[in-house]
């Protein structure tokens, strides 16, 4: 391998360089080349990708800027520029760079590819799975297109095709970290969970700095759980039941509704937890679960713990407050969860400081010998599942 690395062109260095995964070696190798010619076209463009690799988002746009205006009818420049932009996270300025690329080099199977890419994180998959189809007839067997075709068609819903194209992709190429994760999303997306694990395991065996693999292998193996698939789908088909509350005044029974909705939630979040504890203690899993998903699934069985023995004691004392107290502090697991499962970390932050409001409002329960208090924090912890959607908002796509 070095001694490809060593060969005597400074660009083709870059270009294994870059490879490699080794953006800051052929920065340099590009950075020497371009100190002696500083308009070369291909020295521009490959520093603009070894740069953007790095997350040097602006020195990186600058550098495909110059190569294309050194070049504007030259194909290379562009397709430098359009996986640049991509990687910058710009699809406009990336779809503009790809297709002029493809007008000058429609051949060039790698442009199709940044073009399906382009598409992807516009969210197009119709559009993504043409442009694939498009490159894989041009090479058949080119193992990124077919994992990307994969992809596509699992956001489109075609289980036959995003099945058959992931294992068309790892049969391409069995050690690709990238055709096992296609697997493993067309797998869990549609139904296998099992099979999904494994592909995801493969995954981190072959590259353990995926980490999109990782968050994906925690997903699969919880949907390996019946009792967690049953609940989710019940906890996902009421997702949106905060806007039920605008019908509350004209049709006050719905407020059952609201009630079962709530402990459907509290209790999915608490299988959620005995999920992640099981997948914790397991060999196998264990070191997946060492952050702070284990830590909140553990608070939340503590939580359980504490308010049961607080219902307990308030029934055996016959101290409503306690008791009241005791069932806030089991209801706790809902806003817990919810802050815990929220990705914006001022989202975070609101629930957090929600859930200790609410804790704080059980122990004022007990001292004040209120078990009113304690029993409107209790309908307060469980509403938190529609709190919660306020807060987050609309969650912004991604893969």
């Amino acid at each position: 391998m070095e001694r490809v690395v060593k060969a005597a062109d400074p660009v083709e260095r870059a270009r294994t360089l870059i490879q490699l995964r080794r953006p800051a070696d052929a920065e340099r190798e590009l950075r020497g080349l371009l100190a002696q010619e500083p308009e070369h076209v291909s020295g521009h463009a490959l520093l603009g990708l070894a740069l953007i690799l790095q997350g040097q988002e602006g020195e990186a746009v600058e550098e495909a800027q110059e190569a294309v205006r050194l070049a504007p009818d030259q194909w290379f420049p562009q397709y430098a520029a359009a996986q640049v932009y991509y990687r910058a996270r710009r699809p406009e300025q990336a779809m503009t760079a790809v297709r002029e690329a493809l007008r000058l080099e429609p051949q060039h199977v790698p442009n199709w590819e940044v073009l399906a890419r382009v598409h992807m994180l516009r969210g197009e998959w119709a559009l993504m799975a043409g442009a694939a189809r498009q490159g894989l007839g041009i090479d058949p067997e080119d193992r990124d297109l077919v994992s990307l075709l994969s992809l596509a068609c699992t956001n489109l819903g075609d289980g036959g095709q995003a099945m058959a194209a992931a294992a068309h992709a790892v049969q391409l190429d069995p050690e690709n970290p990238t055709a096992h994760f296609v697997q493993g999303r067309a797998a869990l997306r549609f139904g296998e969970p099992r099979r999904a694990a494994e592909s995801f395991r493969e995954v981190l065996r072959l590259d353990p700095g995926f980490g999109a693999a990782r968050d994906y292998l925690v997903a699969a193996l919880k949907q390996r759980n019946p009792l967690y698939r049953m609940l989710s789908r019940l906890r996902g088909r009421f997702a949106g039941g905060w806007r039920l509350i605008f019908l509350l005044p004209a049709v006050p029974p719905v407020i059952v509704v609201f009630v079962l909705v709530a402990v459907l939630h509290w209790v999915a979040w608490i299988a959620e937890a005995w999920t992640t504890l099981r997948l914790a203690r397991a060999k196998a899993t264990r070191l997946l679960f060492e952050g702070a998903e284990a830590r909140v699934a553990l608070a939340c069985w503590g939580l359980l713990a504490a308010g049961g023995l607080l219902l307990g004691l308030g029934i055996g004392l016959g101290a409503e407050p306690v008791g009241t107290a005791g069932v806030t502090v089991m209801a706790l697991v809902t806003p817990l969860q919810e802050a815990a499962h929220t990705g914006s970390p001022r989202g975070r932050t609101i629930l957090y400081g929600w859930t200790g409001l609410l804790a704080l409002a059980a122990a004022v329960a007990v001292i004040v010998a209120q078990p009113v208090v304690a029993l409107l924090a209790v309908y307060a912890a469980l509403a938190t599942v529609w709190l919660a959607t306020l807060v987050r908002g609309r969650p912004a796509g991604s893969l």
